[in-house]
């Protein structure tokens, strides 16, 4: 089980950094006793869950290892997430207790508590099984309604152990992490990996180029994880300089943008080996590299399968991934019935696979991934169609060269209905700031393939245009 896991690693002063705090791993334990205590003070315990919105920062990785103390599961709610999406969350969850930073919307819920209030006595460890439920982590997928990915204290075992030996990670290793710690990535790369290696991580609550290059100079970072949109900033920044960055060796970036081209650039001026990832929510981390692989493979393909995890490409060119990491299933039965068959779970993605190498060459789920943050854009449409003076709404990914890709939108409506009024209705719904358009365009009909279904390709030819 996963605490056995943290147990077993080498202890340290500064296992977590974040701004002037240096927490060791004695503290961490004692504040994860603290909140674990106060959970079995409220009857909740093995099997429950407990949801938790919380920035990038110490008190999240306290609250996992709380969880994961007692047995229970772990149920991370996206900082950013707005109203709309939280209750959609709890309806499905149906956590016992709901814990939320001052700032985030899931505390305006009239059950929600505070990390303050989550203090004080001991819990005894609990002792789980492997098969056991740990995680539930809510994913958009393709559908536009959050999905409830459940993982297993194996899997994230597995993934754990083997992320640390693909990129050949050791105590004496630094990550910096501004991701959320509600990502996928966030948690093996910021919580789970540095956690059972005794390694340091430091935590940033939000991206900020220059605060970047302070701590990788000053922490001496070796490794980062993340969409391209991290590690041009650090390039562009005006303060970037390679002195300051001398200590990292491994960049491992996954989402849209993840160009030979860049990788290229920033393998250069960072003077670090930069890979390519592919993985989800539901299969954390699919396809890397090696970190002693040769260099064309690691830019110009998704990497390869480690372990028992094995991939396939079907008749129609769509990916499945099987494997001891993949998640145990949706919250919703009928989610799982449809992705899942016979242990191979379908990526809705299409892809190549040459020699055990993975190319990914598209998107099943129309999503637009901006900024290495995945979004539905079945949920944008959803939440343009519901506005009164919008008829019809499709949403599509625009390339952009910082964030991968941004959100935009092909509307018709009425003329009063702009940029302004879209971004104002999408935050009286409760919606992510993140998954509103950036750029709204005007149709007075929408284009339309043979079959009656909206010509996607078309409006996209209209972006570039």
């Amino acid at each position: 089980m996963l605490i056995d896991l943290f147990a077993a690693a080498p202890e340290r002063d500064d296992l977590i950094v974040q701004r002037d705090q240096r927490v060791s791993t004695a503290a961490i334990v004692e504040r994860a006793q603290g909140s674990a205590a106060a959970f079995n003070a409220r009857g909740i315990g093995h099997g429950d869950h407990i949801a938790f919105q919380m920035p990038t920062g110490i008190d999240a990785i306290a609250l996992y290892r709380a969880c994961w103390r007692i047995g229970a599961v772990a149920v991370p709610v996206h900082p950013r997430a707005g109203a709309a999406q939280i209750d959609d969350m709890i309806d499905q969850s149906h956590p016992s207790l709901l814990v939320g930073d001052p700032d985030s919307a899931l505390r305006e819920e009239p059950a929600a508590v505070g990390v303050d209030e989550l203090t004080g006595g001991e819990a005894p460890a609990v002792e789980c099984r492997d098969s056991d439920d740990a995680l539930v982590m809510f994913t958009s997928g393709s559908t536009g309604r959050p999905k409830g990915v459940i993982h297993t204290h194996t899997g994230l075992v597995v993934k754990t152990r083997q992320i640390s030996e693909i990129h050949g990670l050791t105590s004496a290793d630094c990550v910096l992490m501004p991701a959320p710690l509600a990502h996928v990535s966030g948690l093996l790369h910021g919580v789970l990996v540095p956690a059972a290696l005794g390694a340091k991580t430091v935590l940033m609550e939000q991206w900020n180029p220059a605060v970047a290059l302070q701590h990788i100079e000053a922490e001496q970072v070796t490794w980062m994880v993340g969409p391209p949109t991290f590690f041009i900033d650090l390039m562009d920044d005006p303060a970037f300089d390679r002195e300051r960055v001398a200590s990292l060796r491994l960049i491992s970036c996954g989402g849209a943008g993840v160009t030979p081209e860049f990788a290229r650039r920033a393998s250069t001026e960072l003077d670090a080996v930069v890979k390519r990832t592919y993985g989800s929510t539901e299969a954390p981390s699919v396809t890397t590299s090696r970190f002693d692989d040769p260099v064309d493979k690691m830019i110009t393909t998704d990497g390869r399968a480690f372990g028992e995890t094995r991939i396939r490409v079907d008749e129609h060119g769509e990916l499945w991934v099987s494997g001891p990491e993949l998640f145990r299933g949706y919250l919703d039965p009928s989610d799982s019935a449809t992705a899942t068959e016979d242990g191979w779970f379908r990526t809705g993605d299409f892809g190549v696979i040459d020699d055990g190498w993975l190319t990914i060459t598209g998107r099943l789920g129309e999503q637009i991934i901006r900024g290495g943050e995945n979004i539905s854009a079945t949920e944008v449409e959803n939440h343009l169609g519901a506005h009164p003076a919008v008829s019809a709404a499709v949403a599509l990914a625009e390339p952009d060269d910082r964030l991968g890709s941004r959100v935009a939108a092909f509307v018709v409506a009425a003329d009063s209905f702009d940029l302004v009024a879209c971004q104002q209705w999408f935050q009286s719904r409760g919606a992510a700031r993140y998954i509103c358009p950036e750029r709204l365009e005007h149709v007075s009909e929408m284009p339309v393939l043979a079959s009656g279904k909206i010509d996607r390709s078309a409006l996209a030819r209209r972006l570039s245009s």
